[in-house]
């Protein structure tokens, strides 16, 4: 979070979006009222570079990672689906706080396994599944511009929910997942990495890029 923090940090107090009290928002998470005031720089140029309404669209998240409003990744779409907390399809600058006090230092690993969970549960159902880790496990490695063959995927996968899968039910529930991780934690900390390096480096750089690309 250093350069995130040395890029925007904010040394006077500005009116924040749709009734957002920075004070609040700081009490509510690990960031600093300083640190709200440099997420707001970071809001604002986020959310006007395609529309400029105090709203991230989807459009705006992509075009903030990937520098292309139109890449499709599971991976980012998932993220984006979980930092719109309201799921009304834009991100609010409230949910834009609290979504990535996750991945501050300072958060708890009980809300980044509980974040990473609900990263993988897909579908929602309180229960990752199969098919879902599979899918995930192809999209961060997509994300990562690194590739495996099929066969090595499924047995990531097949390893995993053997490990994880503690009552053999064919899914893994939030208990099972907790002392999964609990067990494995560079499994968490890669899962956490990718996140930080969007945020931390990739949303900066966007910020001062002096060239928007064509997103249309």
């Amino acid at each position: 979070m250093h350069a995130f923090k040395g890029c925007f940090r904010s040394t006077k107090t500005s009116k924040l979006p749709r009734g957002e009290d920075p004070i609040v928002l700081a009490s509510e998470t690990p960031f600093t009222v300083n640190e709200i005031e440099a997420l707001h720089d970071l809001f604002k140029k986020l959310s006007s570079t395609i529309v400029d309404d105090d709203l991230i669209h989807k459009e705006e998240f992509q075009l903030a990672l990937f520098s292309n409003s139109s890449k499709q990744n599971l991976f980012s779409n998932r993220v984006f689906d979980l930092f719109d907390a309201k799921h009304n399809g834009v991100i609010e600058f409230g949910e834009f706080v609290r979504s990535l006090s996750v991945f501050h230092p300072n958060a708890s690993e009980e809300d980044k396994i509980t974040f990473a969970f609900r990263l993988y549960d897909l579908r929602q159902t309180g229960y990752i599944e199969r098919v879902e880790l599979k899918e995930m496990v192809v999209a961060v490695l997509s994300e990562l511009d690194s590739t495996l063959t099929d066969d090595a995927v499924d047995s990531i996968v097949d390893k995993t929910m053997i490990e994880a899968d503690l009552n053999g039910d064919g899914r893994i529930d939030p208990e099972e997942w907790k002392d999964f991780v609990t067990k494995n934690p560079s499994l968490l900390k890669n899962m956490t990495l990718p996140y930080l390096k969007e945020l931390t480096l990739a949303f900066p750089s966007f910020v001062l890029h002096t060239e928007v690309p064509d997103y249309k």
